[in-house]
Formats: structure tokens, sequence, C-alpha cells
């Protein structure tokens, strides 16, 4: 049995992340070694500090020169240029997949990897986008913008729990990027949850007598429960696709606290 040895750096592994994660031309600074990518999911709510607060800048500062609508539009179209709509992709792939695969496994593997979208992503788009936008609509920007550092590394943090919880469905060959996470170690996991709770613990300690945050914590990673049973229940392991999905779907819930608790 041959034995794969992890030989990048720390470092190499942050930049690995964030050549991944966005489409910003990291890669023209540095080349981290390629398995260095197979542990970008260990970094990725720290990309969710990168993309969080560009979205939270342009959401409050562009509150001051635009229509407050406008300013969110504006935000959402930085996340989505910043990350060249990875995770959005995913989500629409992820609906098509489990819509329209029924209980065949293979047949959703296929679907999500099909490069069309169809009927099922097309409306969960549609869907996603309005209650994420309708949801920042009713907060204030400043509100809105801290809430929007702290949703998007926590959601994060969460979602990478799923490399954990199941195998990955398809084979290294196979795979979109031809890359599977490697299932990170203590040292990684202690990392990935400083990463991912810090911006949400600042979050709490500001707004401690104004939002239920119990809940706050408590929902997201409810839906990551409920989600993890489906994938599970369909395709015994996760994709890439379903990662970004999930990702998507817990911080909306997260928006949607907020919104109670605020709006």
């Amino acid at each position: 049995m041959q034995i794969s040895l992890d030989t990048s750096k720390w470092y190499e592994r942050i930049w690995a992340a964030f050549i991944f994660f966005t489409r910003l031309p990291f890669w023209r600074v540095y080349q981290p070694k390629k398995e260095a990518y197979k542990t970008v999911v260990e970094h990725w709510p720290l990309t969710g500090w990168l993309t969080g607060c560009s979205m939270a800048a342009v959401i409050w500062l562009g509150s001051m020169f635009f229509p407050y609508p406008i300013a969110i539009i504006l935000a959402i179209l930085t996340r989505l240029l910043i990350t060249g709509a990875l995770h959005e992709d995913g989500l629409a792939d992820f609906f098509d997949g489990f819509g329209g695969g029924g209980s065949d496994r293979q047949r959703i593997l296929d679907i999500m990897k099909d490069s069309h979208i169809g009927t099922y992503g097309v409306i969960a788009l549609i869907l996603y986008f309005l209650l994420l936008f309708f949801s920042l609509s009713s907060l204030t920007p400043f509100y809105a913008a801290l809430t929007i550092i702290a949703a998007d590394p926590y959601a994060k943090m969460l979602s990478a729990q799923l490399i954990l919880m199941m195998p990955y469905a398809r084979t290294e060959q196979t795979a979109k990027n031809h890359t599977v996470y490697r299932k990170f170690d203590v040292r990684a996991g202690i990392s990935l949850a400083i990463q991912g709770l810090l911006p949400i613990g600042l979050y709490i300690y500001y707004l401690y007598d104004k939002i239920d945050w119990q809940i706050l914590i408590f929902l997201p990673a409810l839906v990551l429960y409920f989600l993890y049973l489906l994938i599970w229940r369909r395709l015994k392991g996760y994709t890439g696709d379903c990662c970004g999905a999930v990702f998507l779907l817990t911080e909306l819930s997260f928006y949607l606290v907020v919104t109670y608790s605020l709006g």
C-alpha cells in the first residue's frame, strides 16, 4: 500500500486555499506544491475573511453613495467576482442532481458533473438570491456588514466538517478539479475552529443583548446536519458541489436568524 505524504508547508496550504477558492491572481505571486491543494478546506474559513470583509466594505461604503438595495447587489456581485461564482455553481449542481437524479446515486453524480444548468438549479439560485437580498435589506448597512463578516467564515467552518463526516463520493480521477481533500488532523481542526469562530465570537460579544446567540449558533449547525443526512442517504459521500451548497445554505440560515432578531 502506498502512503502519500503531504510535504507542503503551512504557508503553501494557505496560498493554495486562496488560489483555489478565489479568482484573484494569487497564483502570480506564489505557486504552492500540488499536494497543498488537498488541504484547502482547512483554510476555507480564512478565505471567508477576505470575501466577507470585501462584501461588508462594499455594502457599508456603497450605501453612502447609492440606494441601499443597489449597495446590497454590488456586495453580492463583489463576492461572485472574487470567487468566480464557485459556490453558487455548486448550489445549482446540487439541486439539479438531487432534484433530477431521484434515488439513483450514479445519475445524481452525473447530473452534478454536467456543466449545463437545469430547472432545479435555476429555481434554487433565484430563491437563494431573493432570500439573501431581502435578509440583508432588512438590516441596517452597519449591521449587515458586521453580520456578513461573521457569517461567511462560520458557515465555511461548519461546511468543512463534511469531509470528516463521510468519504469523497468520486475518485480523484473523476473529480471536477482532480483533487480529493484530506481529512484534517487535530491541529488543522483547531486552526479551522479559530478561523470560523473568532469572527462570530466577536460578533456575538458586540451584539450580545440584541440577538439570540444560541439559535444563531445552533440553527446553521442543524441545517448542516440535515443536509448531511440527505447527502449520505443519496450519495454515501460528498462532492465539491455538496460543500459549496452546504456553505451557502448554512450561511443563509445565519442571515435569517439575524433578520428575525434585528430586522
